[in-house]
């Protein structure tokens, strides 16, 4: 009797832990179902673009407070629309405005499905996961800026991985916020600065692609900044390695 008591009062904590992760994919999940894909497109932002930027015009703050929780939504979310609204968002708020509040935004997002993650699988998945993944873990303890760092600027990683691993490998929230904060800042900038000039594009009638934004010096100047992120971690192994 006792047992089956205790295992009724460990069912709703697990069912609260678990409710975030159901309402993330459930709004991901919606958004196919209702079909709102075909509305996250560069044909819609041509044509519906004097009317999004007249209503930025008149309510500014709403706009940007939209612009913000929307971005947060997505992030946590993990719809596949990021790179289109990034672009909006320098379209309608110009490069740098843009790139502040998406990375208001992202960082948001990306906190929640952090705090989601490791309070719904963290600490059972690292448990388990130990024995795999023990040396990773230690050394995300011991460099967790530096690593968290790396990820967030190398462009090669998911954000949406880079979102969830950390929770399983133990990195502390604060950390977890100053870096990814810090660390998307460049890649986001350079969307916003493209989607600053969206605008002389479509006047122009010229074709848009994504291929023109992400060419290969950006890709080599934020693996740059990815391996420079790492230069605490080698400085730290060379002063261990070198003889007393």
């Amino acid at each position: 009797m006792e047992q089956e008591s205790q295992a009724e009062g460990k069912k709703p904590g697990w069912l609260r832990r678990l409710a975030p992760v159901v309402v993330l994919v459930a709004l991901l999940v919606a958004f196919f179902i209702l079909g709102l894909d075909r509305y996250f497109t560069f044909e819609s932002l041509k044509a519906h673009r004097v009317e999004l930027q007249d209503f930025v015009a008149r309510n500014l703050v709403l706009a940007v407070v939209l612009y913000v929780l929307g971005y947060a939504v997505l992030t946590a979310a993990s719809l596949p629309i990021a790179t289109l609204v990034t672009l909006v968002g320098g379209f309608l708020f110009g490069a740098l405005g843009g790139t502040v509040l998406t990375v208001i935004g992202a960082t948001a997002g990306a906190t929640v499905v952090f705090l989601v993650a490791r309070t719904a699988f963290g600490d059972a998945l690292r448990i388990r996961a130990r024995p795999y993944i023990g040396r990773m873990e230690e050394g995300f303890a011991r460099n967790a800026w530096s690593y968290m760092l790396f990820l967030r600027f190398m462009p090669i990683f998911p954000f949406f991985a880079v979102n969830i691993v950390p929770a399983f490998l133990g990195v502390k929230t604060r950390t977890y916020v100053i870096t990814t904060f810090i660390g998307i800042i460049p890649g986001t900038a350079v969307y916003n600065f493209v989607g600053a000039g969206l605008g002389s594009i479509f006047d122009s009638g010229e074709a848009f692609t994504l291929s023109n934004v992400v060419t290969p010096e950006i890709i080599i100047g934020l693996a740059g900044l990815a391996l420079l992120s790492l230069a605490p971690v080698v400085l730290r192994r060379l002063r261990r390695d070198r003889p007393a």
